[in-house]
């Protein structure tokens, strides 16, 4: 498994899952909160299989050197 997600973009799923997760356990919301644990896991490891099925990237070393910026 390859990376295929960004420091943003793993914070911003972390932070999601967390809040998700956090409001599910505390009863702020029903239990569909627990799918909060989705994008905590995969924040957590760097790699969601969404992406690769769609060929997606946010990994800045994973973007074909065409596309880079300069």
């Amino acid at each position: 498994m390859e990376r295929n997600e960004g420091g943003a973009d793993r914070v911003l799923r972390m932070a999601v899952g967390i809040g998700l997760v956090g409001a599910a356990a505390t009863s702020l919301i029903g239990p569909w909160g627990w799918i909060g644990l989705v994008p905590l896991l995969t924040g957590a490891v760097g790699y969601c299989p969404l992406y690769r099925l769609f060929n997606l990237s946010t990994c800045p070393r994973n973007v074909p050197k065409n596309l880079r910026r300069p």
